[in-house]
């Protein structure tokens, strides 16, 4: 299972209603690293400003690796800390996460990062098993 849910969420869940506030508590907590990872890109682009921020350093782990993997490939979860972050998220390889600006300003620029293009350009034998 890709998160600790627990009995109070899944509850919900079950009576088809869940606070959205609560499953990004769930995620945040499950998903540490991936949590981490995406909150200090949002700081960064806070700070820095400009069309995005993103990291370009592998996880330290497997584990680490799988949490980034869960966060964003699952639509629902990757939605809801977009909605929590007030960004947009783009994903290259197993570890390049990218945060966006919701402002349409930077619409080609992340078209661009998330192009065939761009993921054939940053491939490399290191990423081959990720």
């Amino acid at each position: 299972m890709s998160l600790d849910v627990s009995p109070a969420l899944l509850e919900q869940a079950e009576r088809g209603e869940v606070d959205e506030a609560a499953f990004v508590d769930c995620v945040r907590t499950s998903l540490p690293y991936a949590w981490e990872m995406i909150s200090s890109l949002v700081a960064q682009l806070k700070v820095d400003g400009g069309s995005f921020a993103d990291n370009q350093t592998p996880p330290p782990d497997e584990q680490a690796r799988g949490q980034l993997l869960r966060a964003l490939a699952s639509d629902a979860i990757r939605g809801a800390l977009q909605r929590h972050f007030g960004v947009r998220l783009a994903f290259q390889n197993c570890h390049r996460v990218a945060v966006f600006p919701l402002d349409a300003s930077v619409d080609e620029t992340l078209a661009r990062f998330t192009s065939v293009r761009s993921q054939l350009l940053n491939q490399s034998p290191e990423f081959r098993d990720c």
